[in-house]
């Protein structure tokens, strides 16, 4: 893919985890407004949108949101950023925006660090249906 779809958020998430697939299923769900594409961090087009903010695709394993042009953020702020365009109520939690990065990014890594632990993993990335496919990024 040499263009990224205008006008959307990129979600890049780990595609071995059970907790982060859900996560994108709960997003997909919540996602009235069709602001969300995604792919994972261990796809071609994953490493090469972490590459290209000059970060080490070896060394990301968090959610990262990329708004094309604009920013991307991880961690706790990717997530609380995402919130922002969910259906739901769910954009109120941006207003955890406003505590210490540092602070939120611990309970944040807190999960992360157990998430395969708690949550499982599996061994290859989800498939979308044909229905949510053009929600992925090749």
């Amino acid at each position: 893919m040499d263009q990224l779809p205008e006008n959307k958020k990129i979600v890049l998430f780990d595609g071995v985890c059970n907790l982060c697939e859900g996560a994108v299923q709960f997003i997909i769900k919540h996602d009235k407004k069709d602001v969300f594409r995604f792919a994972s961090l261990q796809s071609e087009i994953g490493k090469k949108l972490v590459s290209e903010r000059g970060l080490d695709p070896e060394e990301i394993d968090s959610i990262m949101l990329i708004v094309p042009g604009v920013a991307y953020y991880r961690k706790s702020t990717a997530v609380l950023e995402i919130s922002r365009d969910l259906s739901g109520g769910y954009s109120l939690l941006k207003n955890f925006l406003g505590l210490p990065e540092g602070f939120r990014d611990l309970i944040y890594d807190l999960i992360a660090n157990k998430r395969y632990k708690w949550f499982g993993k599996k061994y290859e990335c989800m498939i979308p249906t044909p229905a949510l496919k053009a929600k992925f990024l090749d």
